[in-house]
């Protein structure tokens, strides 16, 4: 479920999983974490929102994280 959007977002949300055969969640935000809902498509606000719901059964603690770094951890 790892899915890159808001191209031109500063920072991004990540959910990594809490076990290693898990898939990461990442989405834009600003710098305190905060999702603009409003501006993802439906397939990624359904991902955000499940992801946001998992934390602690299939996610760890979301981190905000400048989203040159992410990008560059996720390819």
């Amino acid at each position: 479920m790892t899915e890159a959007m808001g191209h031109g977002a500063a920072f991004h949300l990540r959910f990594r999983p809490m076990f290693r055969e898990g898939n990461e969640f990442s989405c834009p935000c600003d710098a305190t974490g905060h999702v603009a809902m409003d501006e993802l498509s439906e397939r990624a606000r359904n991902s955000y929102l499940f992801a946001r719901a998992m934390v602690g059964w299939v996610y760890a603690r979301p981190e905000v994280t400048a989203a040159r770094q992410s990008e560059m951890s996720l390819a």
